[in-house]
């Protein structure tokens, strides 16, 4: 509900501070003193564009703010949503600069006018005349009747599995999406499997074929050059070797002669032996080579279909040909397995489709059960406002097709006049009677829904005398389940008020200014006879506005 609202540097109002009672606030006063500028006030902070005309002074900017107590309304989930601090007393700001630029905020935090004007949408419920209210809503009038319904735990059991059904069905919707795109793709992605899996891949064979051509492509001189090291090491008559183990002969004659010479020719036979053995792998090398033709057409012929396929899949080399092979395979493995989770999801839905209409049957059922109950409450209300030829039907209709409320789709018909045909709110009912309805409707359901603050901006035009005084006993009992503002001309209404306050224009020099007070008793007393026979009012006046006030 609403607490405070703070106008600065609006239209004709230079600035006002208005608290409101948690029930019934009346606001009454002179004609075109700005009874319904305050509301266009209002309206900034519920998201209504504005520009620099509506500035009081044309130098300073426009401000409106209205603190709330936002704790019934459970918006937690809103705020956490756009990154808001959750606090139970809120504050709503709009502000409009000379310039024309607009900035809104929400507990001092900047935001886009789109999330002031959802916020403010669930905290205040503003009825003008000849406003679409939101009776013509079918949501509103689902949730209507499921409150008189009691339908609050079926409803939320229902639209649990419900956000389940949707959320199984997008998985399912894409998962088939996926298998379309498979399809398309499954034979090009098979084809390149089958080429890479006939190529018989295996990790390094590339390097090693490199390697072997190479030594193919130079036999000949790996004979001449290894198998004539060969012969020079060990097999020539005056070889390396033997002249090497001549001089060792030699030297070991003089190991007596120097302490270090045994060892050293210890080191000498070692590396001897090391050479001798080299010559002999040079001339086994030698003896293996030899030119093969046949061989070399093969590994040429191999490494040719190695390297086209590096070049066709853009890659480097045969080991990332064969993480390509597997990819391949695993990617194509995966698009088998869709179609077993396709025929999963398509069980799962079948199950919340069973669910979801076990449970949408018992909702329509309750529903239907207090149907006429409503239709008659509703029309013993309009007649008490003079409306006793109004007739309210809600037409309930079952479908096979599921949605957020069931499976239910629920209008509310009305006809305002004796033998008028009923039809759908829209269009058939007259500002005047659309606030009675309004009024009847809410006021029914006070209890059982969490309304946000109601305003109501001259919801008696047209209506008097008694019809006034039976719309104000209305108000008066709705108030005690919710805050209602209601801007007035009947003084029927403005008696009913917990808190009254009155809004007067005073004019100096070429300015005119908005004040606005609360009335205290003697004031109201005042007031209220004034509004009953004019200014200033008679004793009788005063004597009736006494008996109104009950005081």
């Amino acid at each position: 509900m609403i607490q405070t609202l703070t106008i600065r540097n609006y239209a004709i109002i230079e600035e006002l501070v208005i608290n409101f009672s948690d029930n019934l606030t009346i606001i009454t006063g002179e004609t075109g003193a700005g009874k319904s500028i305050m509301l266009g006030g209002l309206g900034l902070i519920m998201g209504k564009r504005a520009d620099t005309k509506v500035l009081y002074k044309q130098n300073s900017k426009c401000i409106v703010e209205g603190v709330f107590n936002i704790s019934p309304y459970g918006l937690q989930a809103f705020f956490e949503q756009h990154d808001l601090d959750y606090e139970a007393e809120t504050s709503l700001r709009r502000e409009i600069t000379p310039s024309g630029k607009s900035r809104a905020f929400v507990n001092d935090t900047p935001v886009r006018l789109g999330v002031l004007k959802e916020l403010s949408n669930k905290l205040i419920d503003l009825h003008q005349q000849f406003d679409t209210l939101d009776i013509h809503d079918a949501t509103f009038q689902v949730k209507v009747i499921d409150a008189i319904a009691d339908n609050k735990k079926l409803l939320a059991k229902y639209q649990k599995e419900y956000g389940a059904y949707e959320a199984t069905k997008r998985s399912l919707s894409k998962l088939i999406q996926q298998s379309q795109d498979a399809n398309k793709e499954t034979d090009f992605l098979t084809y390149q499997l089958n080429e890479l899996t006939d190529a018989g891949l295996e990790k390094g064979e590339m390097e090693a074929l490199e390697m072997e051509q190479g030594r193919l492509n130079n036999a000949e001189e790996i004979q001449r050059v290894l198998g004539g090291a060969a012969v020079q090491i060990n097999e020539d008559e005056n070889s390396i070797s033997s002249q090497l183990t001549d001089f060792s002969n030699s030297a070991a004659t003089l190991v007596e002669f120097h302490p270090n010479l045994p060892k050293i020719l210890e080191q000498f036979d070692s590396i001897l032996l090391e050479i001798e053995e080299i010559g002999n792998q040079f001339h086994v090398i030698a003896e293996e080579t030899e030119h093969d033709g046949e061989r070399l057409m093969e590994v040429n012929e191999r490494l040719s279909v190695l390297f086209n396929l590096s070049s066709k899949y853009h890659v480097q080399n045969d080991e990332e040909l064969v993480e390509l092979r597997d990819e391949l395979a695993e990617k194509l493995g995966g698009f088998e397995d869709i179609s077993e989770r396709i025929e999963q999801l398509k069980t799962k839905v079948r199950q919340h489709e069973k669910q979801l209409l076990e449970t949408g049957k018992k909702l329509s059922e309750k529903r239907q059960k207090v149907r006429g109950k409503f239709e008659k409450s509703v029309q013993n209300r309009l007649s008490q406002l003079s409306m006793q030829h109004a007739r309210l039907e809600v037409n309930i209709v079952q479908t096979k097709e599921f949605m957020p409320s069931g499976i239910d789709r629920l209008r509310f018909l009305f006809a305002a006049n004796k033998g008028s045909r009923l039809e759908e709110i829209k269009g058939v009912a007259s500002g005047g009677e659309l606030s009675r309805l309004a009024l009847c409707i809410k006021s029914l359901v006070a209890s059982a829904i969490p309304l946000p603050t109601l305003i109501f901006d001259e919801i008696d035009s047209g209506v008097s005398g008694e019809v006034a005084l039976q719309m104000g006993i209305i108000l008066q009992a709705l108030s005690t389940e919710h805050q209602v503002i209601s801007i007035t001309h009947s003084p029927q209404i403005a008696a009913k008020a917990n808190t009254h306050y009155f809004v007067r224009k005073k004019v100096t020099g070429n300015k005119t200014t908005t004040f606005v007070s609360e009335l205290n008793q003697e004031e109201r007393i005042l007031e209220i006879a004034k509004m009953l026979s004019g200014s200033p009012p008679s004793k009788v006046a005063k004597e009736n506005a006494r008996e109104l006030l009950g005081c």
